[in-house]
């Protein structure tokens, strides 16, 4: 599979936007993977990073601002040889989606999140987002932000999730090999992928991530514990795999015990629908 076939028109995104990379990085392991873009769907909610599937040339599905897990959750529900990929910003995911980035970690569904990690509401021209920093100034929080910054990677590790993993799109490679972990991971794979937003986040960008960041060595992915406290680490944040969980059901087997035969399979009996349409008109 060509990495040129995944295109399929104009990209909208400001130039030197992190988005621009995670595209980059997501075709590069679809196409070493050897995927065809045909089994493949892309979910997200609102934002610039949610125009992802529309810059990329598989199935795809833009819905609701927070609203891309439950979808995706439902997708590969219905049809589980599908590859489903929900991707969103840290604000779609984490604040407008948080009640559904939680229940999606319970449910374990086989699907990757992407997050597109910058830091701000690049869309709506840089509000602060659940994962900007305390004292981080915008245009709204003109003082400053005085909350303490959303840990996903710790709430997805507390909630057991069953892949957890973080990167920064100024090492596209890296981040690359993370996205084809994730993708062959069986059960829900969060990947936070830590991205400048060049027009609205001028104290995020890729020197400040390369001078905050470093790459997790002599790591066990299988220690729960020691992935927790990886986590929390906020001196420098740690890039790469901090915690994999491979004993957990997903979603569509425990939701189909005793009938594997996946919905989209299922035909339609017309004769009992006619039925039962009739019978509600009487």
């Amino acid at each position: 599979m060509r990495l040129d076939e995944y295109i399929s028109r104009d990209i909208a995104w400001c130039p030197g936007c992190g988005n621009f990379g995670i595209r980059t990085a997501l075709m590069k392991a679809l196409e070493e993977l050897n995927v065809d873009p045909r089994q493949v769907v892309i979910v997200s909610g609102i934002g610039q990073a949610a125009k992802m599937p529309q810059y990329v040339g598989v199935n795809m599905f833009n819905g609701l601002h927070g609203r891309a897990l439950p979808v995706a959750t439902a997708i590969k529900t219905t049809n589980p040889n599908l590859l489903v990929i929900a991707e969103s910003g840290d604000g779609c995911m984490y604040g407008e989606g948080g009640n559904h980035f939680i229940h999606t970690i319970r449910r374990n569904p086989d699907i990757v999140n992407i997050v597109h990690d910058n830091q701000v509401y690049g869309l709506t021209k840089g509000q602060a987002s659940p994962t900007s920093l305390k004292g981080f100034k915008t245009p709204v929080q003109v003082d400053g932000v005085i909350l303490e910054p959303f840990n996903p990677l710790a709430v997805a590790i507390a909630l057991d999730a069953s892949f957890v993993a973080r990167t920064f799109i100024g090492d596209i490679e890296f981040t690359k090999d993370i996205l084809k972990e994730a993708m062959k991971h069986k059960g829900y794979a969060l990947v936070d992928i830590l991205q400048p937003c060049v027009t609205f986040n001028k104290l995020n960008t890729y020197e400040w991530y390369r001078e905050n960041t470093y790459y997790l060595k002599d790591h066990d992915p299988t220690d729960r514990e020691l992935a927790f406290k990886r986590a929390i680490e906020t001196e420098k944040l740690p890039l790469g795999i901090f915690y994999v969980n491979k004993n957990k059901e997903t979603f569509e087997e425990l939701a189909r015990k005793g009938d594997r035969t996946p919905l989209y399979e299922y035909e339609v009996n017309f004769e009992k629908l006619k039925e039962l349409i009739e019978s509600k008109k009487s």
